[in-house]
């Protein structure tokens, strides 16, 4: 019972810190943090301890499908390059630097605590800088970089994380063995994502369940990890590869209602995983910092500043050559220029170090060398990201121009040449109607409906007429129909003429309809 009423109140205590982060303006990751700060520090509070086997195993599975589920696998790969040069290569470097800073400072550090340190604080996290994202209109590419450069540097820190780990228990390790071991690892973990992956897409596609598809595909985030790690291989890279399979199968396997079930379910999930993981680090700080009473406390900032103060530095010595080095390649600086000075900058500095971090530090071995001081570091070098570029990040956009201005039709032109494209064939199957014995009269009188649909994107796309005030108008109008349709219903449920269940199901099917309205016309 003690562990669900803990449970319970630290929910309660994450929608709490959320909402006045919110309402302050602040990334709700630093108010976490500070929160649990101080939940930890109230007198009388029992300290939580989370195990570290389940730190990883629990949290990044749901985070990383879901995660997975949303990208865009065109657009991925298009970018692969300017992808892997920061998932792999920024990763690897980081790892190298903040070991060798935390060797130079802390010289008792064995080799590989020091790299696991710098494996921990290596990867970013998109998640961190995906309010500011959302936020703000940017090119593109800069979301598509940061997006899927958060997908593939998870697994590359972890594998470090772990031969750093393996090595310690060890004494030492090979290099050459250490590389082979990693794409074997890597390869091994992607190929065990596509076949659970493929196994839950065949399922999915014969249920014809929202509510089981929803489940299995929880479940399955969990159970592809765990195998892939049973195996010694890569659970992360096994997870995004299963989430992205679902991703590009989603129209094909899952029912409309299970697509709109299931991102309802994955928002609540991330919201709580990743609330639960921030003030969990905050209500441990107080037990750490009681075991380091040893070292002063001038001494403690003074290594969680160097520490930072070079994890945020290294991001920008590595971007800037690693964009522009390659480019002077003749055949490559033809087909790909070297991005904007802006663009590498903000790339630069949305850095901020987040969930995937946290999880790694508290899943350190409770007798791993030097943990407590390095879930001290960690912990110092994500706060300072977070508080330092999350809070400027979206002051760094604006002062570089980068956001785009919202279009003055109040749509952007490839979004309506989109809209235009679906209406139009949706359009003409209704016209192929036209003629048959049975539908044809159907057809008919949906027959105004579409063209005045077809006919309206049409004049968006080629930028004639009044577009916003007619866009305005129409939701407004529909929107007033559906207030009465559900205002009629409501004065028959008072009369008890309709039954609570067949109201809920035509209620749905409104808020449906109204949630399209305002995304397709809003």
């Amino acid at each position: 019972m003690a562990i669900v009423e803990a449970l319970l109140a630290l929910m309660a205590a994450c929608l709490g810190l959320a909402v006045i982060a919110r309402f302050a303006g602040l990334p709700y990751a630093v108010v976490l943090i500070l929160g649990g700060i101080a939940i930890a520090f109230v007198p009388g509070l029992p300290h939580i301890t989370l195990e570290p086997e389940l730190a990883l195993a629990f949290f990044l599975p749901p985070l990383l499908v879901g995660s997975a589920f949303r990208t865009d696998w065109r657009a991925f790969r298009r970018n692969l390059r300017p992808i892997l040069l920061l998932a792999l290569g920024c990763v690897a470097f980081t790892s190298v630097l903040i070991g060798y800073l935390a060797r130079v400072l802390i010289p008792d550090m064995p080799w590989a605590a020091a790299i696991a340190l710098g494996a921990i604080l290596a990867p970013p996290d998109a998640v961190a800088a995906a309010a500011v994202l959302q936020r703000l209109k940017l090119p593109p590419r800069i979301v598509t970089v940061l997006e899927g450069e958060s997908l593939v540097n998870d697994a590359s820190a972890l594998v470090i994380y772990r031969f750093a780990i393996t090595a310690m228990a060890a004494g030492s390790i090979a290099p050459m063995e250490a590389a082979g071991s990693f794409f074997l690892v890597s390869l091994g973990g992607i190929a065990v994502g596509w076949l659970i992956g493929r196994a839950v897409i065949w399922t999915v596609s014969r249920l014809h369940d929202t509510l089981l598809e929803t489940t299995l595909t929880f479940l399955a985030a969990y159970a592809t990890f765990l195998a892939a790690e049973a195996l010694h291989l890569s659970g992360v890279l096994a997870v995004v590869t299963a989430g992205i399979m679902y991703g590009q199968a989603q129209y094909q396997a899952f029912s409309a209602r299970t697509r709109l079930a299931s991102h309802t379910v994955w928002e609540f999930i991330e919201f709580v995983l990743t609330s639960l993981i921030f003030i969990l680090i905050g209500l441990q700080l107080r037990e750490i910092l009681e075991r380091l009473e040893g070292r002063g406390v001038w001494d403690l900032l003074g290594l969680g500043v160097a520490i930072s103060l070079a994890l945020i530095v290294s991001r920008f010595v590595w971007i800037f050559p690693a964009m522009w080095l390659p480019r002077r390649i003749p055949w490559l600086a033809g087909n790909d220029p070297p991005p904007p000075v802006a663009h590498m900058i903000v790339l630069s500095w949305a850095g901020m170090r987040g969930v995937v971090s946290l999880a790694a530090a508290i899943a350190l071995p409770l007798d791993f060398p030097q943990r407590d001081i390095i879930v001290f570091l960690a912990f110092c070098a994500i706060l300072a990201t977070l508080v330092v570029q999350g809070t400027t990040l979206e002051w760094v956009i604006k002062r570089l121009g980068l956001v785009t201005p919202p279009h003055p039709n109040g749509i952007d032109p490839e979004e309506a040449m989109a809209r235009h494209v679906a209406a139009d064939a949706a359009l003409h199957a209704v016209q192929a109607r036209a003629t048959d014995v049975l539908y044809g009269p159907i057809a008919a009188d949906l027959m105004a409906e579409f063209s005045d649909r077809e006919a309206h994107l049409q004049r968006v796309t080629r930028g004639g007429g009044p577009a916003a005030a007619e866009r305005a108008a129409r939701r407004a109008i529909r929107l007033e129909a559906l207030d009465a349709a559900r205002a009629a219903l409501r004065s028959h449920q008072i009369e008890g003429e309709l039954p609570e269940e067949l109201l809920s199901r035509l209620g749905q099917e409104y808020d449906y309809e109204e949630n399209r309205l305002r995304q397709a016309l809003g």
